[in-house]
């Protein structure tokens, strides 16, 4: 089966793709929201970087051919226990409807600015 690796345009000092699409299936790697890359500034707080973050894994799905609606699947890992309700409170504004099965895992994160990363898998048939 073919594999096609999806990557935003820009530098990438990444040494991983953004998302790989295989068949229907869009496997998106974990995507924080410390930072906006359309203005390069910083995000702070768990609300301001839940919502970065989905909308940069919604550039990535976008790019692919998907979107939000396609998501099946999401793996959240937030570094505080307390970020899980002001999280979910923002992820509910994102998926409403026919919601994907999620896991949330409390845990550290390899930069000391990032509250939140997500992964998803999306599935969609063209």
């Amino acid at each position: 089966m073919k594999k096609e690796f999806i990557n935003l345009p820009g530098p990438s000092p990444r040494p991983y793709s953004q998302a790989v699409k295989v068949g229907d299936f869009i496997f998106v790697s974990g995507t924080t929201g410390n930072n906006n890359p359309e203005t390069g500034g910083k995000v702070t707080g768990i609300q301001a970087q839940t919502k970065q973050c989905l909308e940069n894994i919604k550039r990535v799905l976008v790019r692919a051919g998907a979107s939000l609606e396609d998501v099946v699947k999401c793996t959240v890992f937030i570094r505080n226990e307390a970020d899980f309700a002001p999280m979910n409170d923002v992820y509910r504004g994102y998926f409403v409807k026919d919601l994907p099965a999620r896991s949330t895992i409390v845990t550290g994160l390899v930069a000391p600015d990032m509250v939140i990363e997500i992964e998803c898998i999306a599935y969609h048939s063209e």
